[in-house]
């Protein structure tokens, strides 16, 4: 990735550090520590099938930008379907989840204000050493996940 002084951060097509979140193929765009904690960008692509459950964020807003594919996105008791161009507001402290019902896969940019969402990210997910397949996500991962959530102000809801 291309740093600069003064603050410009470049982020050539194709880079940026790549982790699976589940089936999600999360690439790091920009991170609090290149924003001073401002705000958090990552470019998501989930297949046919792939999910988020319903879960709260407590600390932050987030935002998604429909890039490619289509998404079913609820947030509190609406449901949207976002297709490339379509822009999804998730207001902190209100339950949202998504799923890709499609049969193509989804891209799209998640914008979280402020930063810090990024570091449950990290923490959970699995490099990507294969961008084209996840690896196993076990019983393992979703204690992780249910364990390591309420540190970053995050509550996973039944489903």
């Amino acid at each position: 990735m291309g740093r600069r002084d003064h603050g410009v951060v470049h982020v050539a097509p194709g880079e940026g550090k790549k982790l699976w979140i589940v089936d999600e193929l999360m690439t790091f765009v920009v991170s609090g520590g290149e924003t001073r904690g401002t705000y958090a960008l990552t470019d998501s692509t989930v297949p046919p099938g792939g999910e988020a459950p319903p879960h709260v964020h407590h600390r932050e807003d987030e935002a998604f930008w429909m890039l490619e594919g289509e998404l079913e996105v609820t947030v509190g008791d609406d449901t949207v379907t976002a297709s490339p161009g379509s822009f999804v507001r998730l207001p902190r402290d209100v339950p949202h989840s998504y799923i890709n019902a499609a049969s193509a896969p989804a891209r799209f940019l998640t914008l979280m204000v402020p930063a810090g969402l990024e570091g449950l990210f990290e923490e959970v997910g699995k490099p990507a050493t294969n961008p084209a397949s996840p690896p196993p996500f076990g019983e393992e991962d979703v204690e992780k996940l249910l364990t390591v959530a309420p540190g970053y102000g995050v509550e996973i809801l039944p489903s």
